[in-house]
């Protein structure tokens, strides 16, 4: 049975599910990883269900249904988590030589964008610069995933990007991205910084 890991890295090389229409279940990678990423005309949903469960409460032909609300609830009841919002899910290759940008590694848990990286993520670290921040981090099936904050006063000059790109050149393989699509300007910054989107994923992490 193909895994999820490898589903994904198959997407980094260039091979995307077929859009045929399907939705294919997958077991969960970890007890930690459990949601949906719907491609094009194609949709993986990685949880440990009973099939019969899932055909039941998706209505054949209907594309959207696996991320629309009556779904998502019923998974909600189903496997006593919440869906942690729907992100556009985003993808770039790893670029060679150090970020031009000046970055400091940040070792403290203190600032509350680390912290949630650290519930989410496995290897973290981070890097800091006047006005911004730079997450890096294993996530859903071991992939690595990067997430940037930029300080209110400081936005509007580049730096989203300018991070962006410095996570393509930290990370040792393809990274990840996932953005709220109504953060325009977080989206602008990684299409800037050569990410492209591949779908999009509503995960739910397991409680607190």
């Amino acid at each position: 049975m193909e895994t999820l890991k490898d589903l994904l890295d198959g997407v980094a090389a260039g091979h995307l599910p077929a859009p045929d229409g399907a939705v294919d279940l997958l077991p969960q990678p970890t007890t930690r990883d459990l949601g949906i990423i719907a491609f094009t005309a194609h949709t993986v949903v990685f949880a440990d269900l009973h099939p019969i469960w899932l055909r039941a409460r998706l209505p054949e032909g209907d594309l959207s249904a696996p991320l629309n609300p009556p779904f998502l609830r019923a998974l909600e009841r189903k496997t006593g988590r919440r869906v942690d919002g729907l992100d556009m899910l985003l993808l770039a290759q790893p670029l060679p030589g150090p970020p031009a940008a000046a970055l400091t590694e940040v070792t403290s848990r203190a600032h509350p964008r680390v912290a949630r990286a650290h519930r989410h993520r496995d290897g973290v670290r981070a890097w800091g610069c006047e006005g911004g921040l730079l997450v890096l981090g294993r996530g859903v099936a071991g992939r690595w995933e990067a997430a940037v904050e930029i300080a209110p006063e400081h936005r509007g000059r580049g730096l989203g990007r300018t991070l962006a790109t410095a996570a393509r050149h930290l990370a040792p393989e393809p990274v990840w991205a996932q953005v709220a699509p109504g953060n325009a300007a977080s989206v602008r910054a990684f299409l800037a910084a050569g990410f492209l989107p591949m779908g999009s994923e509503a995960l739910l992490p397991p409680p607190d």
